[in-house]
């Protein structure tokens, strides 16, 4: 924790006053190194760009000096004051005093303000209020024409406008329970409604394994007519598919068919002549075998 004592010498005395006027010192510390001229050293930033008079360079609005603060009068209750600046970049002073007649700053010597003309009408703000400027003379007729003008202009623009406008407030406000009531109510309708239709949603997506993120649309006639528009179409398409595929699975099936018909025929035909081929054999050998047998007796 940071300490906030002070020391106290031994030989303080508190009937001398404070510990600051009893070491000689200032509460302010250095800054107050002028105070019997009235002078205090306080930070200063400037409020507008200016040209030294000194070494006429540009210093930038914003740029911060150790100023010397004096009070040199007063404007009624406010008081002027005034701050002696050390340009940074030569050793010549300039002084700035506050205005407070004009709410401004005014550069009275060692330096000049940069003219930066701004008219605060033409950027959508309030004129500045110039005390300077003599009271210009005001025609009576054309401020009289200005106030039927104003006048007119209330009583057939603003003041029905006002009237519409307290109506349309009494009508809305003249029973609030009941208007909070209906209000309430057709609230809870609407949640009904979405509820039933959120579980519906629900089921068909559970249903089909559809996402759960997926954000199904409104039912309404029309989108009812394309899905069956677009269900006859698909249905269409997959008959046709199916007659197509019964059709080449018959194709395929027929052709192995007369093939193994042709195939038995040639192997009966082979069949037989092997068969008759044998049995010119089997006689050959019987014959034969009578011959050698009346032979030999």
């Amino acid at each position: 924790m940071q300490g906030f004592n002070k020391y106290y010498p031994p030989d303080y005395d508190p009937s001398q006053g404070s510990l600051n006027k009893f070491r000689g010192k200032h509460a302010l510390g250095d800054r107050a190194r002028k105070i019997d001229q009235g002078i205090l050293i306080t930070r200063f930033e400037l409020p507008f760009n200016i040209w030294c008079g000194t070494c006429n360079n540009h210093i930038g609005m914003g740029v911060r000096y150790n100023a010397e603060k004096k009070k040199i009068g007063a404007y009624y209750s406010t008081p002027i004051y005034s701050f002696r600046c050390k340009c940074h970049l030569c050793s010549g002073w300039f002084e700035i005093q506050t205005d407070p007649k004009n709410t401004r700053y005014v550069v009275v010597s060692g330096a000049r303000q940069k003219e930066e003309d701004w008219n605060p009408e033409d950027n959508g703000g309030f004129a500045v209020h110039d005390t300077d400027k003599e009271q210009v003379n005001i025609d009576p007729l054309a401020a009289l024409e200005k106030t039927t003008d104003a006048k007119r202009l209330v009583e057939t623009v603003q003041k029905p406008r006002i009237q519409s406008l307290q109506q349309t407030s009494e009508h809305y406000n003249a029973d609030p329970y009941a208007l909070s009531s209906k209000a309430r109510k057709r609230f809870r309708e609407e949640k009904k409604v979405e509820q039933n239709k959120r579980r519906s949603d629900d089921f068909l997506k559970d249903r089909y394994a559809l996402p759960a993120g997926m954000s199904l649309l409104e039912e309404d006639e029309q989108a009812k007519e394309e899905a069956r528009t677009e269900w006859q179409k698909a249905k269409l398409d997959r008959e046709l598919r199916e007659s197509k595929r019964r059709k080449t699975t018959l194709d395929i099936i027929s052709i192995p068919a007369t093939s193994s018909r042709l195939s038995r025929k040639a192997s009966a035909n082979s069949g037989s002549d092997a068969l008759s081929s044998l049995r010119s054999r089997i006689l050959q050998n019987t014959a034969k075998s009578s011959a050698l047998g009346s032979a030999r007796s």
